[in-house]
């Protein structure tokens, strides 16, 4: 028997060891030079700390909100290196992880928050056309699949866009397919870096001063203003943001706020045309289905297959280090269940493994603050919708510093913050228990004792 005939009857076993242990976003010859890092005394009317989404949304929109104002933004590693580099590039409109925990947490004023939502959607579409943001930006929405029985209701086959077995594999073809709906304009999907580093130079070209591998150490209030310390600098600005999401020690009272959750992902080799026509799948639509262990997936500019999620690891500790990046158990279950899927890409080979940590919060979407009386602001608790939600809340927080209602600051959403954490051992075992209930409830269709306990408590979550 043949190598090659060997790897197709084996398949998906192995269909990774090949792969480099990288973000595919962020691994290219095209990706920018690092800034400069800062250094001696700094003087800045906004200092944004972060440069992700949060920070880089932060700093654009202070210049196009004030254009007097100076703005700098200082990152601890590189432009993108962490969740911004690293997740799937689905730009959702959603601000609440859909509409149902959005209207069990907000049910006065969840309609409001979904137009705000579409609102931010449509301005990030006109941004990346307004900058000529080359980042692959394509607004098909998305496609929910159910592939278990007791997935289908939650599909609402009596609304408008339910689609039966054929009429969903009539738009992506997979015989796991049982249902499905398309929600055609909440979504776009994007290279998530390559709409980094196009924000990073439309603020620089503003005046944003942008700088790399700029580790902030300690931030304090010092008279009117705030005093940022680096290992190189001293910057002392009349008002901060906190942009730095699951990295939140900089303020003692954000840090019970988030958990780091690991989340996985594998990206294919470049589809053949005869694959893609097999797969009868349109590149602009991002697809996920509907259990609570759930992939997402999507075609990248490139023709490969993204294929992250389903498995969600959080460490004992809140731990967050270089060795959780690399889990062959989740690699090997995400081929397993690609594999399952898509039967007639049969032999493809991944080439690309990398993992990102989901700042997660209890309300499972952002949450807000302030400190220094006033002059810091964050956010953080994203929960895997921040390359949307940034922006949101950056006009938030700039609002929170300006000191002056805005419709944005009189939402409940950002007055009230969600509950906090519990330290360890209790976070450990409370995940683990919820992550044993939502595979289970995934089997079942019935969620146990356990989940409707959260659910009584406000901090359950239906996917």
């Amino acid at each position: 028997m043949t190598r090659a005939r060997e790897a197709l009857d084996t398949w998906p076993a192995g269909s990774y060891d090949d792969s480099v242990l990288a973000p595919l976003w962020l691994d290219t010859p095209d990706r920018p030079a690092a800034r400069p890092p800062a250094t001696g005394i700094v003087h800045t009317d906004l200092l944004v700390v972060g440069g992700g989404f949060t920070g880089l949304w932060t700093a654009l929109r202070a210049v196009e909100r004030d254009p007097g104002c100076s703005v700098v933004l200082v990152e601890g590693d590189r432009i993108a290196e962490h969740a911004t580099g690293r997740n799937g590039g689905f730009c959702e409109a959603s601000l609440t992880h859909g509409e149902s925990n959005g209207r069990s947490r907000w049910p006065d004023e969840y309609d409001r928050l979904h137009e705000l939502g579409m609102r931010n959607l449509d301005a990030i579409e006109e941004t990346v056309e307004r900058y000529d943001i080359d980042c692959g930006f394509a607004r098909g929405g998305t496609l929910t699949v159910a592939t278990r029985p007791h997935e289908v209701p939650h599909l609402e086959p009596d609304r408008p866009g339910f689609l039966d077995a054929a009429a969903v594999r009539a738009h992506l073809d997979s015989p796991t397919y049982l249902a499905g709906r398309h929600e055609p304009d909440g979504t776009a999907v994007v290279d998530p870096a390559r709409l980094a580093w196009g924000l990073a130079d439309a603020a620089e070209e503003l005046g944003v001063r942008l700088h790399e591998h700029t580790r902030v150490q300690s931030v304090r209030r010092r008279g009117a203003g705030v005093e940022v310390t680096t290992g190189g600098a001293v910057i002392r600005a009349s008002r901060v943001v906190l942009a730095t999401n699951v990295f939140t020690d900089l303020l003692r009272r954000a840090r019970w706020s988030v958990v780091p959750v690991y989340d996985y992902v594998l990206a294919t080799e470049p589809l053949t045309d005869a694959q893609l026509a097999s797969l009868r799948w349109d590149p602009a639509v991002g697809v996920s289905d509907s259990g609570n262990q759930f992939h997402y997936y999507r075609v990248t500019p490139d023709r490969r297959i993204l294929w992250g999620g389903y498995d969600a690891i959080y460490h004992y500790g809140r731990s967050v280090a270089e060795e959780h990046a690399d889990r062959p158990a989740t690699f090997e279950t995400l081929a397993r269940n690609f594999a399952a899927t898509f039967p007639q890409l049969r032999g493809i080979r991944f080439t690309h493994r990398w993992s990102g940590v989901i700042d997660t919060s209890t309300r499972f979407c952002a949450l807000f603050g302030t400190a220094h009386r006033g002059r810091t602001a964050y956010a953080t608790g994203f929960t895997g919708l921040g390359v949307g939600a940034s922006r949101f809340a950056a006009d938030v927080m700039l609002d929170l510093l300006a000191g002056e209602p805005t419709e944005r600051t009189r939402l409940e959403m950002v007055r009230k913050r969600p509950p906090p954490f519990p330290p360890e051992p209790l976070a450990w075992l409370g995940i683990q228990a919820t992550r044993w209930s939502l595979a289970r409830e995934d089997a079942t269709g019935r969620r146990n004792a356990w989940l409707r306990a959260l659910d009584r408590l406000g901090l359950g979550f239906d996917s």
